[in-house]
């Protein structure tokens, strides 16, 4: 399939900080590509780039086969960004402010409020955006990034500051998008959202790309014990231990769940289904957070 996005060597230092490091990396058509990474790793930076909002130090990047640089008005139609912090014209409602977004485009006002109800906002649309809660916010902000209905998205941190509830919705409407066929970038440091949405991602960290890939080919790359839990009391640590014989790994009893660490999954599920001790079962295998704290490391950055 072809490159909507070739990024060759990329760098970019602000003084000692070399915030982009020789980055390298392609997204193809019709996509959704995730940029991982902790505060700091240089995923904004990279996004912005690509984007053609920065001037790189060197290296080269293509957008839908044009240089991102410098700032091509023949992408601008052909791309759409949300940025990680969303600003919007003061005093006006959701419906005046995507409409002022389709104006720039010449796009026509029924349009973008076709695209009110695609995000899911169609009884907002008269409330000023300073009423809006984050969720909404959030989604009209995608939505004025999608009204001229653009062939590639750029998501920065989407859903950095919503509740659960908040950006579970969000997730609906990102899979929506990704189905009708564009392109979409997202940077994000929730794994588990990287995990659902996207098709492949990579791991980046200090300015540099540590790992990609799809998540269920990094997860299966790691040696990762799988942890079995159970209802506690059904067999004691000593017996969960017998019971699971060379399968059996770590063993943990807090009082509500006991819990076996293992590389022998099926070994253990067949001692404990012997053993009738089956009730709270919840089998959890390593997930893409795994991944990235193995690449990463654990220590708090502030």
């Amino acid at each position: 399939m072809s490159a909507t996005i070739s990024v060759s060597d990329l760098r970019k230092a602000y003084g000692d900080v070399a915030a982009v490091d020789g980055v390298s990396f392609e997204v193809t058509r019709g996509e959704f590509f995730g940029i991982l990474g902790p505060n700091g790793a240089g995923k904004t930076t990279t996004l912005e780039i690509i984007e053609g909002l920065r001037k790189p130090d060197s290296g080269d990047v293509t957008v839908l086969g044009l240089p991102a640089w410098p700032r091509n008005d023949q992408l601008l139609p052909r791309i759409g960004v949300q940025l990680q912090a969303s600003s919007f014209f003061e005093r006006l409602t959701a419906r005046e402010q995507i409409r002022t977004f389709a104006s720039l485009y010449g796009v026509p006002a029924k349009n973008a409020d076709d695209m009110l109800t695609t995000v899911g906002l169609t009884e907002q649309g008269g409330l000023r955006t300073e009423k809006l809660s984050g969720g909404q916010a959030q989604r009209l902000s995608i939505a004025c990034a999608l009204v001229h209905d653009p062939e590639l998205l750029f998501l920065d941190e989407p859903t950095g500051a919503l509740d659960p509830q908040a950006r579970r919705n969000l997730w609906d409407l990102l899979r929506q998008i990704s189905k009708s066929g564009r392109t979409v970038v997202l940077t994000t440091h929730h794994m588990d959202e990287a995990e659902l949405l996207c098709d492949r991602v990579a791991i980046m960290d200090r300015g540099k790309i540590l790992k990609a890939g799809p998540p269920a080919a990094l997860v299966r790359e790691i040696d990762q014990p799988v942890r079995i839990s159970v209802q506690s009391g059904l067999v004691s640590a000593e017996q969960a231990g017998r019971l699971t014989g060379t399968g059996a790994g770590e063993v943990t009893d807090d009082g509500v769940s006991l819990s076996i660490a293992t590389s022998d999954p099926a070994t253990v599920l067949s001692g404990l289904a012997r053993a009738d001790a089956l009730a709270g079962l919840r089998v959890q295998g390593a997930t893409l957070e795994d991944v990235f704290l193995s690449l990463t490391g654990r220590e708090y950055r502030a």
